[in-house]
Order: structure tokens, then C-alpha cells, then sequence
């Protein structure tokens, strides 16, 4: 990991490309994988009910689909998957202008299909690329990262690997102890670092991780609570429900209609990091240095501000317009 002093941290973790489930003519396969070289990958697929599937399985991050293999027996489908699956991005391409083609766009349009992309022309191709890295960029953990990478300037390397972690990590880290497996550290002593230097504990980092994922999967109506307690590596459906109503004091259901991911990294940044900071810019949870963290490093804290801190905080409330508290 390489890191500048007062500038930003370059990130480690692999940019893995976005796949795309696509359903186009065999032409506009072949023209689509040769532009797809180092930003996106391909899922090719003969139908809807395909790339149904896909998105139910969380193969693909975005769809591609062709004017020209537009019809109306797959309209029904094709805004059902719009439907389900809002946060996932569609294009419409258009390569080629048929007798039926006005007709296509048009209808593709209706059931929700808002970007049109014209690559009869070369600068199309560009376009098509560029909207892809768009979307990629704005995956709930990449959001995190983004904003964390300037909350966090001049911290530590091992300060930032802990971040980096909680969000890109696969396997997902769900306990403290796994998080201290893959930093090199013994849990025990990477909960008294975070204790010892006035932090929430490590725990409670891990735990709202957890949930602003889920928060950005549940938006998608498509997924069930069943198909993302899964993809979050909870042991069942009854154990994020635990995790859920210990944190929230809500059901799964409630949680989702309240919640969105990029709400709850904003709750996230406002209670566990951006009252922290002077500490987390010094902070080293693994390379404990002579004398940890200068006394001049950490601010005072008195019994009133310890009291009121998010680390004394336990259960998420739902949020009233323009706050995210957390409940004492």
C-alpha cells in the first residue's frame, strides 16, 4: 500500500470490471466483447428469463439490450426486470435501423429503459464505455471508499487497511475475529488498540459495514431477504434478521423500506468516523509504536461527550428527515 503524507491514498484493492448481462443480435456480440477489453466483462444471454436469472444470482451488475432484439412477447419481462431491479442499470443498444426500430426504442423507453446508446458511429462505442465505468464507480463499496479515502488523509497504512477491508474483502469479514486474521493481529488485541485510543469498537464497524451492503442490495426488490442474507455470508436468513432487529430494532422488511445504502454510509461516516478523525489520522491498529498515540494526539474527552459518543451507542433508529441519530 503506498501513501502520500498530506495527499491521497492510492487504493489497493482490485477494480474488478462490471459484468454485463446482455441480450444482442450474434453481430453485436462480437462488437460489444471487442469493446468491452479491460472495463467490463459479458454475460451473453438468448433471453430475458436469462438474465432474470443473473441478476436474481447476482451474476451481473448491469444489462445490455439490443433494439433490434426487441418484441413485444418480452415486453412483459423485460419491465418486470426494470421493476425488480432498480439500481441496476440498463441500456438500450442501437446499432442498426430497421422498419420496426422507432417502434422498439419507443417501447423500451415505456417500460423504463432511460439510456439509449447509439454505436453506429465510433464515438458510440466510447460512450457505451464510459457509462459502464460510470456505474461501476457507483457500487455502494466504492462510494465508501471514495469518501473514506478523504475523510482519512495522512492515516496510517494500517489504519486504512482496516477500511479497506471491511468493504472490499471477499469472503465478507463478519466478526472481529476474521478481521484480525487477514491484518495480521490477534482480536483481543486489535479490540484493545481501538479501546485504549477512544474508539467504537472495531465490532461496531464491522456490524454497520455489514448492514449498508445489505441496505444497497435490499433496494433491489428483485433480491429476497433469503438471497441476501446469503450473498452477505450470514450462516441464514434468521441470523440477519437477529443482526437486523439487534441493530435497528426493526425486521427485514421494515429495515428495507426505510434504508438505503447511501444512507447508511452517510449514518456510518457521521458516527463512527468523521467525530474521530484527529484520532483515526494517527491511528495504528496493528504497528503499535513507542508511546501508541501521543497524548497531544488525542483530543480530551469529558464524561458528558464520552456519554453522548456513537460508541456508547447500540441500535440504529430510523431517521427522521435530514438526521441519522443513533439511539443511546
Amino acid at each position: 500500500m503506498r501513501s502520500t503524507r498530506k495527499g491521497r491514498r492510492h487504493m489497493t484493492a482490485m477494480a474488478l470490471p462490471t459484468t454485463v448481462a446482455t441480450v444482442l443480435t450474434p453481430i453485436e456480440r462480437i462488437r460489444v466483447d471487442v469493446a468491452a477489453q479491460g472495463v467490463y466483462s459479458t454475460l451473453h444471454r438468448s433471453s430475458i428469463e436469462d438474465v432474470l436469472d443473473d441478476l436474481r444470482d447476482q451474476r451481473a451488475e448491469a444489462v445490455l439490450l439490443s433494439a433490434s432484439r426487441y418484441d413485444s412477447h418480452s415486453s412483459a419481462r423485460m419491465a418486470e426486470m426494470v421493476r425488480e431491479f432498480p439500481r441496476v442499470p440498463t441500456f438500450a443498444l442501437l446499432s442498426d435501423v430497421q422498419k420496426s426500430t422507432p417502434q422498439s426504442v419507443h417501447a423500451l423507453g415505456q417500460i423504463g429503459v432511460r439510456t439509449l446508446i447509439d454505436v453506429r458511429q465510433p464515438s458510440g462505442w466510447i460512450a457505451l464505455r464510459h457509462r459502464l465505468m460510470e456505474e461501476q464507480a457507483n457500487d455502494v463499496q466504492r462510494l465508501a471508499l471514495g469518501a473514506l479515502n478523504l475523510d482519512l488523509v495522512g492515516s496510517p497504512a494500517d489504519c486504512w487497511q482496516f477500511f479497506e477491508l471491511l468493504f472490499t474483502h471477499r469472503p465478507h469479514i463478519a466478526t472481529v475475529r476474521q478481521m484480525g486474521r487477514y491484518m495480521n493481529i490477534l482480536p483481543t488485541t486489535l479490540m484493545s488498540r481501538f479501546y485504549r485510543a477512544q474508539l467504537p469498537s472495531p465490532k461496531r464497524y464491522i456490524d454497520i459495514g455489514r448492514l449498508i451492503r445489505a441496505a444497497r442490495l435490499l433496494e433491489n426488490t428483485g433480491l429476497s431477504v433469503t438471497t441476501v442474507a446469503g450473498q452477505l455470508d450470514y450462516s441464514s436468513p434468521q441470523a440477519f434478521s437477529r443482526h437486523v432487529r439487534c441493530l435497528c430494532g426493526m425486521s427485514p422488511v421494515k429495515f428495507r423500506q426505510k434504508f438505503t445504502g447511501e444512507l447508511l454510509l452517510q449514518q456510518f461516516r457521521e458516527e463512527l468516523v468523521l467525530p474521530y478523525l484527529d484520532i483515526l489520522r494517527v491511528f495504528h491498529p496493528v504497528e503499535a509504536n513507542p508511546g501508541w498515540i501521543p497524548k497531544t494526539a488525542i483530543p480530551a474527552f469529558t464524561p458528558k461527550q464520552m456519554a453522548s459518543s456513537p460508541r456508547s451507542a447500540s441500535r440504529l433508529s430510523v431517521p427522521p428527515p435530514g438526521s441519522l441519530p443513533l439511539q443511546s
